[in-house]
């Protein structure tokens, strides 16, 4: 809109003002002087001097067109999580609808919307909260302060970024007004993790320290806490509110192990995202014991004491039968070993405390009783783990399988044994199994893998497992079991050692034998059935592992509860890989319809959720120092007035049904008009006329 401005009195000097300044203050003092002396014509030369000095200042009348310039008004819109809850997306979403439509009819207001605290990726993974400021400050980047007229922000409270008084001078300089969604009777329970280990050590317990926060609880009342760990019992446990609770827990498996925290949801409560919490903890092995038993004295002996030896994570205890039955020499079946062999300390006493046992190239020859046997089959049965490598004895009446190992043995000997040579290949089932998946060297499905020849194999018909190493006639070489709590490992050549010796280019029997026995140990990265989720770079990442393609999609649930469907796609090696955003901080829970995989986006305590009851607690010195209002939008909307522009900020910005905006009626200049007063000529004739009255007076 434009305007006139009123006429006003202007100078545009001929000469510098300064000039104009030192020309004045010497006429004045010559015309005083000559008035002391009382010298005739001194006013005459006042006059004259006074002309000449006018022509020299150049008064003009400036006249303006000015544009009126619009104040400017910002609406912060909180997009935040904790503005999910009930229905504050509801309300926040019909304020901001009916502020716009009620400013936009407000003449010479511009209004500015700036919305913020929506969740994404990077937000997340800094775990900053919401920051409304941060977003004000940019949007006022381009906004000079004498056109602000006011900021409204629709908010629930919960701001993380609320600045010092003394820092927000430039948005103090206009009211901030605060309209709060939800309602100030909100009660909410918070489960906060103090304190918790990032490894343990297996089998051994840790503890985490834990408070359940609910400020409107009583000072005796309890709570139920549930502790979900992977594989093992809900641990259900009753603990006070508002103190802190030590939890002891045990990891039973190295590797990542996920906890899941809960507790019950209040009735009324506004919501059960921050009643959980789910920790990763890395369970770490003091040392791997092992038990090896070698039956005979053979080439691939030392190749397998060297493969354990070799890694300083294993205690190895390795004994030898260095004499076969058949050598004829009068020797005691008890002396055949270079120093008395401990079976009863190895094999009843202790032997629960070996994480694995294996039995190379070993055959019955009465060392052993039975007793001892099914010790064994009892130790893997509760969870120990069993690798037998078959020599020929496998096929005869010597075999172990002869002994109760036959219940947990999944292969039965056939009393065949194959001399011949024959390149080892995966099965169909071993390039999807992980502990064969990918080994170096395995070639691609249908083609031959470039390890060495074995010469040797014992035919074996399989009762149960997964055969996941095979003959190129499809028999049997490695077969994988699950028995009860155990696992069992059966490897039907007992050439592997030609692999380590390097023959024919030799094969992978380091990077076997390392999976077996963590697949054996149950370490989750090596489990052929599972579901893993992990965040990486803002995004969540979910692998499923099977020994069968799965074309059903996962259903990801969000922290907020809602959900959505996830197609992964097939790698060809048993595992299928999916991403999508993780732009919510919380739990994140991944669901097959018969596993489930939790993630944690950002901390485990996110500051989003830390509180998310409605408060103009944490505003209310921004707003009073801007002398604005906070009200709460389920009172209804209030009206909008403009106020007249004060010095400094509005008295009344505010009243019990409005909030207000300053006025600032600011303008540009569009147009200019400067007309002289003091013509030149003309005043130059009168400066002469002065002066030669001045000469005709003095003359006289």
């Amino acid at each position: 809109m434009m305007e006139n401005a009123p006429l006003t009195l202007d100078f545009a000097p001929l000469i510098p003002l300064w000039a104009v300044l030192a020309l004045c203050a010497a006429s004045a003092a010559l015309l005083l002087f000559g008035l002391i002396r009382r010298a005739r014509g001194s006013l005459l030369r006042g006059l004259a001097a006074l002309l000449l000095l006018t022509v020299l200042a150049n008064p003009v009348a400036r006249k303006e067109e000015r544009a009126t310039l619009p104040d400017i008004a910002v609406l912060v819109v909180d997009e935040s999580p904790s503005q999910g809850i009930e229905n504050r997306a509801v309300q926040t979403a019909e304020a901001a609808a009916a502020l716009t439509e009620r400013l936009g009819r407000i003449p010479n207001l511009e209004l500015r919307t700036v919305k913020a605290g929506a969740p994404d990726a990077e937000s997340a993974k800094r775990d900053d909260g919401t920051r409304l400021f941060s977003a004000l400050n940019m949007a006022l980047t381009d906004v000079p302060r004498h056109r602000l007229a006011g900021t409204i922000m629709i908010t629930d409270g919960q701001v993380h970024d609320v600045p010092e008084t003394a820092a927000a001078a430039d948005i103090l300089g206009a009211p901030v007004h605060v309209l709060l969604t939800g309602r100030p009777d909100e009660r909410d329970r918070r489960l906060v993790v103090v304190n918790a280990p990032t490894f343990g050590m297996v089998n051994q317990q840790l503890s985490l320290t834990l408070r359940i926060e609910d400020p409107a609880a009583g000072p005796t009342e309890m709570t139920e806490l549930l502790l979900r760990q992977q594989d093992r019992p809900d641990l259900r446990q009753s603990v006070p509110l508002n103190r802190e609770v030590t939890v002891p827990f045990r990891l039973d498996r190295a590797g990542r192990s996920l906890l899941e925290l809960e507790v019950p949801a209040l009735p009324g409560e506004l919501t059960a995202m921050n009643n959980r919490a789910a920790l990763s903890i890395n369970g770490i092995r003091d040392r791997l014991r092992v038990l090896l038993v070698t039956g005979e004295a053979h080439a691939g002996e030392r190749v397998w004491r060297n493969l354990l030896k070799a890694d300083p994570n294993v205690d190895l205890v390795h004994f030898t039968i260095l004499r076969p039955p058949d050598k004829q020499d009068g020797t005691p079946i008890r002396e055949l070993s270079l120093i008395a062999f401990p079976i009863r300390e190895l094999f009843e006493i202790k032997l629960s405390e070996f994480d694995l046992v294996i039995f190379d190239r070993y055959r019955r020859r009465g060392i052993l009783p039975n007793a001892y046997f099914e010790n064994i089959a009892r130790y893997v049965e509760n969870g120990g783990a069993l690798l037998e490598v078959s020599g020929p004895a496998y096929a005869t009446p010597l075999s172990l399988y002869r002994t109760p190992l036959a219940d947990v043995f999944p292969g039965r000997p056939t009393g065949t044994v194959r001399h011949e040579a024959f390149q080892p290949q995966l099965s169909a089932l071993g390039r999807r199994h992980p502990v064969t998946a990918g080994l170096p060297g395995a070639g691609e499905a249908g083609g031959l893998p470039s390890w060495s020849r074995w010469f040797r194999t014992v035919n074996v018909d399989v009762k149960r497992g997964h055969v996941v190493m095979e003959t190129p006639l499809a028999e049997p070489l490695l077969l994988l079991d699950r028995v009860q709590k155990g696992r069992v490992a059966q490897l039907y050549s007992d050439h592997v050692w030609l692999w380590s010796r390097g023959f024919e280019g030799g094969g992978p029997q380091a990077e076997l034998l390392r999976r077996l026995a963590h697949w054996m140990m149950k370490e989750p990265d090596l489990e052929e059935e599972a579901l893993r989720a992990d965040v990486r770079d803002g995004r969540l990442e979910i692998e499923r592992r099977s020994m069968t393609p799965r074309e059903a999609p996962l259903t990801v649930t969000r922290p907020d509860g809602s959900q959505r469907q996830l197609t992964l796609q097939e790698r060809g090696d048993g595992a299928a890989t999916g991403a999508l955003a993780a732009d919510l901080p919380g739990i994140w829970r991944i669901s097959d319809g018969e596993r489930e995989a939790l993630a944690t986006v950002g901390a485990v305590n996110p500051r989003e959720f830390a509180d998310v009851r409605a408060t103009p607690a944490k505003l209310q010195p921004i707003v009073a120092a801007s002398q604005g209002a906070s009200k709460w939008l389920r009172d209804g909307l209030p009206d909008i007035r403009m106020t007249e522009r004060p010095r400094g900020v509005a008295r009344e910005s505010s009243g019990r049904d409005w909030i207000g905006l300053i006025r600032r009626e600011d303008y540009a200049v569009v147009g200019l008009t400067l007309t002289p007063l003091a013509p030149a000529l003309a005043m130059l004739v009168l400066a002469v006329a002065a002066l030669m009255l001045m000469w005709r007076r003095e003359s006289k």
